[in-house]
Parts: C-alpha cells; structure tokens; sequence
C-alpha cells in the first residue's frame, strides 16, 4: 500500500530560492477569495429560490460568514497535510469500526436493561448512546493514527507500509545551521547522503533575513547559505523541495518545529548544531551531525604510530618543527626545526585533545 503525496513540496529551482515564498502565499490567497466567490454566488442564489430576490443581499452575507469560518478552520491547520489526513482518516475508520462492533452487541439495550428504573426513555438513550460511541470512538482512532508511526500501521496491516513515490531512500531535513555551513554540496556530490533534500520555509526566510542583516558576519552566513542552496539546485541529481512550514506561535522554536516535521515526513534531520543533535535524540528522532562523520573520518593517531610528515613551519619552542595532515591536525615535532621544507619519518609521543582540535607531539625517527 502507498501512502498519497506526502507533503505540499515546491522543487527549488535556482531562481525560486526567495519568490517561491510569494508565489505561494499569492496562490493560497487567489484560491481564498474565488472561494468566498463561490459561497457568495451560492447563498445569494439560495436565498433566490427560497425567499425572493429581496433576500438576496441576506443570502451573500450568510454565505461570506461561511465561506470565512472556513478560511479560518483552514489558516488553523497549516501544519496539517495530506499525509496527516490520511493518517488520521484511517485511525477514524478504525474507531468507527470498533464502535459499530460495540453498537451490533447492543451494549445500549443492555444498559436500558440493568438501569431500566433510571432510564425513562429507552429508544432516546440508546440513540444518544450509539452516538457518542461512535464520535468518542472515531476521535480516540484518529488521534492514536496521528501519534502512530510507520512501523505501528505496519503492525496493523502485516507486510505493508507507506512509502513515499519517486524518491530514492530517506528524505533529509536540514536546518539553517547546515546550509551556512558550507560544506554540505560538497558532501551531496560525493554520493555518501540521499539526494532528497527539504528545506522548511522558515529556514529560507531566515537565510533572507541573515543575508540583508547589518553585521558582516551573519550576512557572510546568509549570503553563503543562499548560494549553497543554489549550488545544491542546480545538480542534476540532488532534489530539493520547500516544505511549506512556519511556527504557529512566538513561543514555538525552531528547532521543536524541525523535530516536528522531522517525525512527521519520517525524514533524517541534517545539522551541526550539537545540542540539537542531542535534543533530537532523546526525542528518538533521526539526526545526522555532519561534525560527527568529520570526527570520525579523522585518524585515529595513537602513541608509537609512525608517520612520514613534511616540517613546514616553526613551533612554540625554538627546536620544534611544525605538519600538518591531510585534515587539517597539526603535529608538533621535536628537534626538527633544522628540516623545516623536508619532510621526515616520526613518531608519536603524546596527544592533547584541546577546544581548536586533537594536537600530537612527535619525535623525528633519526636525529642527525
């Protein structure tokens, strides 16, 4: 069984990267008012056929205040997609379903029967009983489904799951943090993570906001975050979707919010941020730190390791000699300032990890 579209996704194209959020808007508030249109032309021509022409005016009211509850019933599930809807439409059918089972065994006549002193009017209690059964049954149901994740419908339907079409592995979420991180087209066009990327959309509007900020700093990140997003789109491999998101409230985070969505696609959520890394986890949500992959491609250096390392500047102290690895660590070897421009045999002694990074003291294997 597959589950409909997911999520209302917008591919990110290069020169969509800030319009994309005004299209949208502009689409969802043209679809509002030719539906007030229509709600007005239905009730004037209700009231047309039912009252006169007179009543016209009284028909295009009524209609406007309908058409404007649900404006509002629908402003207030933003968050609420196609997927939760038929995530929750299967926990209703559920819960009705358990509730014409209870209502077939006709547990209201026999409740008229034990408190046949009490009830004074049989017929009008088992009504009132089958009713509420079933509306307390179905909500139960859909909220339950709402909580649920794949592997509970799979429990419930053996050998089946949702699964998302036309595209290839688990969908990843990233966070401002990553994209401004700078390496993250990089680490795409190696082949190592999925290329199916979303970004929420308070996430762009933060990037925009960084990017017009009036300190260097924050507007180097915002500036730089937007250009990974573009270097990102422009792959032909790598699918970037807009995830049409925004808080409901100024005391909801962003980060609760990503955590929210995050468990709501069933999508890994990308980061650097170490704290969120850790909140994310303990609310078993899928977190990738990109910091952590960097930390474990590192080498492990240990005491006696051997390496053959070139001495390209000098130390602290007047004797040593400075290398550096591949990655970046920094090696600090003894007695070597005289092979500064050469590169040497040596040998590990010690290791200091400190706050800029893992540092190694080394001794040259010959000392002439």
């Amino acid at each position: 069984m597959q589950s409909p579209p997911t999520i209302p996704q917008y591919e990110l194209l290069p020169s969509d990267i800030i319009v994309v959020k005004k299209q949208s808007k502009t689409s969802v508030n043209i679809t509002r008012m030719l539906y007030l249109l229509v709600c007005e032309l239905a009730g004037s021509a209700l009231a047309f056929q039912s009252f006169g022409p007179e009543y016209m005016w009284a028909g295009v009211l009524v209609g406007l205040a309908v058409g404007a509850f649900f404006i509002m019933v629908e402003s207030l599930m933003k968050q609420f997609t196609i997927r939760g809807f038929s995530t929750a439409t299967l926990g209703l059918v559920i819960g009705l379903f358990c509730a014409w089972l209870l209502t077939t065994v006709k547990i209201g006549e026999l409740f008229t029967v034990t408190f046949e002193s009490i009830i004074k009017q049989p017929s009008d209690f088992i009504i009132t009983f089958n009713v509420t059964m079933y509306a307390t049954l179905g909500f139960i149901g859909t909220v339950l489904a709402l909580r649920s994740n794949q592997d509970d419908f799979a429990f419930i339907i053996p050998y089946v799951r949702f699964r998302q079409e036309n595209q290839k592995g688990q969908a990843l979420l990233l966070d401002t943090d990553v994209i401004t991180d700078g390496r993250l087209p990089s680490l795409m066009n190696s082949g190592f993570l999925e290329n199916n990327l979303i970004v929420p959309r308070f996430v762009l509007e933060e990037l925009q906001v960084m990017s017009n900020s009036p300190s260097p700093g924050r507007r180097q990140r915002g500036q730089r975050g937007l250009d990974c997003l573009e270097d990102l789109s422009t792959s032909q491999r790598i699918k970037v979707n807009i995830h049409d998101a925004t808080t409901s409230g100024p005391d909801e985070s962003h980060d609760s919010l990503l955590m929210q969505i995050s468990r709501m696609l069933d999508a890994k959520l990308l980061t650097t941020d170490n704290n969120l890394s850790k909140v994310a986890r303990l609310q078993d949500v899928k977190v990738l730190n990109i910091n952590d992959l960097a930390d474990s491609l590192k080498p492990k250096l240990a005491v006696g390791a051997q390496l053959h390392l070139a001495i390209v500047r000098t130390g602290k102290e007047d004797h040593q000699g400075v290398g550096y690895l591949p990655d970046g660590t920094m090696i600090v070897v003894n007695n070597s300032i005289s092979k500064i421009g050469t590169s040497q045999d040596i040998t590990v002694i010690s290791t200091i990890n400190t706050s800029a990074g893992l540092m190694v003291f080394a001794e040259m294997d010959k000392i002439d």
